[in-house]
């Protein structure tokens, strides 16, 4: 018997009712947990035998373990779990794995025709790194297998998640898979949603601020944009560092109808969640509970705050990472509330992976709308491609790549046409501010603009920006040919990946 098993140390009042009478090997069992060293979200091995892995124990209250982000460990105790699977099934221990183990291995998971579930590229890239420092930690020397070596590296490593809407088409899937129309633009019969005004509050904060889900699924009440740029369309706001990736905080810019969106939002769903959830008593059974008492201001605002036992604590609000968050509640007019802004219909903080099931439900909903019942019956994935393209499939991280490459036209269409700079003036425009590549590197908070280019911007990366216009300036008599929806349904039509409203009803026509 090979196989090994991973348990997941619970979150505070996760842990349900643990037996006490030490059949688990200890009678306060989370209290146990905790003296090891062990961390909510921390992964525990079981080896076939049923017996915890001490190795593995050591690797998780390690620094090369615990410094990660809670995702990652996840991720990575999911990976190891599935290599000491197979090891086991060889006779070996991970100790006794060798660079030519691992390449089996490899091939296993990337290529071989008998494995009905293998992974892309990227998979395996995320995989690799996860096993060298494994084996880095465990000094097995000559390391099996080391991220760092191009010969250990996927040659196919892009994702295969990148996905991009034009604005017509984020309007057809909101319109289907969010408000529940048909595709003739009305409400469909026995349509009843709840959290619509969340939802589509949500995707246009999303597609507007090129926020991740974790960032934008995260913000505290008190953190909405407020401050309207100056004769503009957008307001700025400020993104804690402890729920970005690169850990730290940035500006981000939403526009003012997104932002008032989410208010109206705030103002009547959510203001009824939480009337609910106080009438029925929800929040004084939280375990956890924060009542914030402050917020300052200035370049590192704090939040304070005092718990349920009356203790005051306090700590930057740059500092606060989401599971954090969701313990903070601010006096409302009828007792305290949670400063997270976005609450499911029991009035509780959301978590940020939860969208997920929102978007796959929307997508499902164009599907019944737009495909026919046959076409419904094949899983996506063995569909022919003229049957997938004819309904829009969204992920919430396809709002941040539609941001991009929306802001990318919209920039060079400001510096073509209202600046009317040349290309001279360009270049000098370019050396003082940016171009718009890297003005869109700004906006999503990469680090480098060649990220930005490869993975966001995949579709126009290859072109020159001036070609993409060529269309949507002038005839020769003044008149405009293209406006910026003929530019996003042309690119459509001439590069991968792009979803328009053209392409999508012409075919489910």
């Amino acid at each position: 018997m090979s196989e090994w098993h991973v348990v997941w140390v619970p979150d505070p009042g996760q842990w349900g009712t643990p037996p006490m009478d030490g059949s688990f090997g200890a009678h306060d069992l989370p209290g146990a947990v905790a003296r090891i060293g062990l961390k909510p979200g921390d992964p525990v091995y079981v080896r076939p035998d049923g017996m915890v892995d001490r190795d593995f124990l050591d690797l998780v209250r390690s620094a090369v373990f615990r410094n990660l982000e809670r995702e990652t460990k996840r991720n990575y105790g999911t990976d190891y779990r599935l290599l000491l699977k197979y090891l086991s099934s060889r006779g070996l221990s991970w100790r006794e794995a060798t660079p030519l183990v691992l390449e089996d291995y490899r091939d296993w998971r990337c290529d071989s025709p008998e494995n009905p579930a293998r992974i892309s590229g990227t998979k395996w890239d995320r995989e690799a790194a996860a096993f060298t420092k494994l084996f880095k930690w465990g000094k097995v020397y000559p390391l099996p297998v080391d991220v760092s070596r191009s010969e250990d590296r996927a040659a196919d490593s892009v994702s295969s998640r990148v996905s991009w809407g034009t604005p017509r088409t984020w309007g057809l899937w909101s319109d289907i898979g969010l408000r529940g129309h048909t595709r003739a633009g009305v409400a469909a019969p026995m349509w009843e949603s709840r959290t619509e005004l969340r939802n589509t509050s949500f995707v246009q904060l999303l597609l507007s601020s090129g926020l991740r889900r974790q960032e934008g699924g995260s913000l505290l009440i008190f953190e909405l944009p407020t401050q309207r740029l100056r004769h503009g369309r957008y307001m700025h706001g400020r993104i804690a560092g402890a729920v970005t990736r690169s850990k730290n905080s940035r500006t981000f810019y939403s526009s003012v109808d997104s932002v008032g969106q989410v208010e109206a939002y705030v103002e009547s769903e959510r203001a009824w969640v939480v009337q609910r959830a106080q009438e029925a008593g929800r929040y004084q059974r939280l375990p956890m509970m924060r009542l914030v008492t402050r917020v300052t201001h200035g370049l590192k605002p704090k939040v304070e705050w005092v718990d349920s036992d009356g203790v005051v604590g306090g700590q930057e609000l740059s500092r606060l990472g989401w599971r954090e968050r969701q313990w903070l509640f601010v006096d409302g007019p009828e007792g305290p509330e949670p400063a997270w802004l976005w609450l499911t219909e029991q009035g509780l903080p959301m978590a940020p992976d939860r969208w997920n099931g929102v978007f796959r439900m929307a997508n499902l909903r164009c599907e019944k709308s737009l495909l026919a019942e046959e076409e419904r019956k094949i899983r996506r994935q063995f569909r022919l491609a003229e049957v997938q393209g004819k309904t829009p499939y969204m992920t919430p991280h396809s709002c941040r790549h539609s941001m991009a490459l929306y802001m990318l036209i919209l920039l060079n269409e400001l510096f073509e046409k209202r600046y009317g700079l040349t290309k001279k003036d360009r270049r000098d425009f370019a050396l003082l501010f940016g171009d718009p590549w890297w003005l869109v590197k700004t906006l999503l908070g990469h680090a480098d603009v060649e990220t930005t280019k490869r993975h966001y911007l995949a579709p126009v990366a290859h072109l020159q920006l001036e070609s993409i216009l060529a269309a949507a300036e002038t005839t020769d008599e003044g008149e405009e040919v293209e406006d910026l929806d003929g530019v996003f349904a042309r690119l459509a039509r001439e590069t991968a990946g792009i979803q328009d409203i053209d392409l999508l009803l012409g075919e489910a026509s």
